[in-house]
């Protein structure tokens, strides 16, 4: 039945979706919170917080879910596995550079 999707059935495929989709979201997430900054619906961020890049990178990262459901739905296991190994390191990432303000 998902017999045309098995060409895009490999592991780079995935890690390719992984690592692309939340960057993408990321840089759309921040360029969000700026045009709303400049039509003053938000208030501008004070220059010591990092409240919209923590969250905006924690919603990207939490977005790779979107992909690794379709992937499911097209019987993809490969590139579902793959799209594991580039969250994990962006989770890696973003506890690295957000873990002290959590804590």
């Amino acid at each position: 039945m998902y017999r045309r999707y098995r060409k895009y059935d490999k592991e780079l495929t995935g890690v390719l979706v992984g690592a692309a989709f939340p960057l993408i979201w990321y840089f759309l997430l921040l360029q969000l919170f700026t045009g709303m900054e400049a039509m003053e619906w938000i208030p501008a961020q004070d220059p010591l917080s990092d409240f919209r890049q923590r969250t905006s990178a924690l919603v990207a990262i939490c977005l790779n879910i979107v992909p690794l459901q379709i992937f499911k739905v097209q019987y993809m296991d490969r590139a579902m596995r793959g799209i594991v190994f580039p969250t994990v390191i962006l989770v890696g990432l973003w506890l690295y550079l957000f873990g002290h303000s959590v804590w």
